[in-house]
């Protein structure tokens, strides 16, 4: 599994040279596993970059 800066996940072969922006998660498994790992984690879809600046603002 892999992440980017914006704490956006994906699946990822451990084989593969990673995409630039894309960093190993740490979780490794077949593809179900890795989705079932993905849905528990990854509660917020919203990017990093826009969650940050919501926190910012009056709502």
């Amino acid at each position: 599994m892999v992440r980017n800066d914006e704490e956006q996940y994906s699946i990822w072969r451990a084989d593969r040279e990673l995409p630039a922006g894309w960093h190993r998660e740490g979780h490794e498994g077949n593809r179900q596993d890795c989705l079932d790992h993905i849905d528990a984690v990854w509660t917020d879809m919203r990017p990093l970059s826009l969650r940050r600046r919501l926190a910012g603002a009056d709502v």
